[in-house]
């Protein structure tokens, strides 16, 4: 293995934390670093925390990790990255989009982990980039920016601009960059230090991913469920998705019972609520919008299937709080 020279300075990599973000997704990002310097004997990483207002930030799990500086206050750096979770819309304010343009002035790398690539996205820092963000937010974002060249991708480098969807995307990110930086010994060092064994390509479709338990003993559950996640504001037919599966409907429908317990339309169902229940939340839509926006033809029949399906009716939902300081 090759160690850096430890006269080398350390990269100077910056994350700015956004309430309700992940903390798997940054310990996925800052504990790689860690771990290179572990490996490497010295300081050849070094990650700064930041905070729209330099106070501690709450996580989407209500943990609350100290910042070590306000954002107006970052200084030169190799990387600077953008971690958002959910109700990441509401951070596109003017003073925090000053704010990541004068980041991205003082930073060579510009990036964004989970739904924090529509934020620079907001801020014209992805127009005529390839780009990827978290699968759930792949749609809002190439409706919004038409600009960015959004894919399914796990994670993409496109020049000096790096999105990745998620969290164990962000790891398999880190071990990219880490490979690219020092060398193929010590990422293999840090993924053995984390019991990391199945590394995924950059290009790997996140979805693909999250069918992967289904793709080698049903295949054509996985391929139904994958047809399924991009049809949720114009459900297709049972008879469409057997049919686009080379199959006929029953024999859909015994796979499903046979992989998933329930049928296909139930699982269809259970999707397409579980979306809406997301918009809800995000306080982006009212009951009819959710509905419409996820194939109902009515709200009250929305409604029925929603209080079946999660015990209370979709009016009662209620956004979370915004945190924006």
């Amino acid at each position: 293995m090759t160690v850096p020279d430890s006269t080398s300075p350390p990269l100077e990599i910056g994350f700015l934390l956004l309430p309700d973000f992940s903390n798997l997704c940054l310990a996925n990002a800052v504990e790689p670093l860690r771990a290179v310097n572990d490996i490497t004997g010295h300081e050849a990483c070094r990650r700064h925390l930041l905070s729209l207002d330099g106070e501690p930030v709450a996580t989407s799990s209500e943990l609350f990790i100290r910042a070590d500086r306000p954002l107006r206050e970052v200084g030169r750096l190799d990387a600077f990255f953008v971690i958002a979770g959910s109700g990441y819309r509401r951070f596109a304010t003017a003073p925090i989009k000053a704010g990541l343009r004068r980041a991205s002035r003082n930073a060579r790398i510009i990036g964004a982990l989970d739904t924090g690539p529509w934020l620079l996205a907001a801020t014209g820092l992805l127009d005529g980039y390839r780009a990827t963000i978290h699968w759930q937010a792949q749609d809002r974002m190439r409706l919004d920016f038409p600009a960015v060249e959004v894919n399914s991708a796990r994670y993409v480098i496109d020049r000096d601009r790096i999105t990745a969807g998620g969290a164990t995307a962000v790891l398999d990110l880190m071990l990219a960059l880490i490979r690219e930086r020092f060398d193929e010994a010590t990422a293999l060092e840090v993924m053995r230090l984390f019991l990391y064994d199945h590394e995924r390509a950059a290009e790997s479709d996140q979805l693909g991913t999250l069918h992967a338990p289904f793709t080698a003993r049903a295949p054509i559950v996985a391929s139904a469920i994958e047809m399924m996640e991009h049809a949720i504001e114009r459900p297709r037919s049972m008879a469409d998705v057997a049919r686009l599966n080379n199959c006929s409907q029953r024999k859909l429908e015994r796979a499903f019972a046979d992989a998933v317990g329930v049928t296909p339309q139930r699982y269809y169902q259970y999707l397409r609520l579980s979306a809406a229940r997301r918009l809800l939340q995000e306080g982006e839509e009212s009951v009819a919008g959710a509905a419409a926006a996820t194939g109902f033809s009515s709200a009250s029949a929305f409604a029925r299937a929603y209080r079946r399906l999660f015990g209370h009716p979709p009016g009662s939902v209620r956004p979370r709080p915004s945190r924006v300081p």
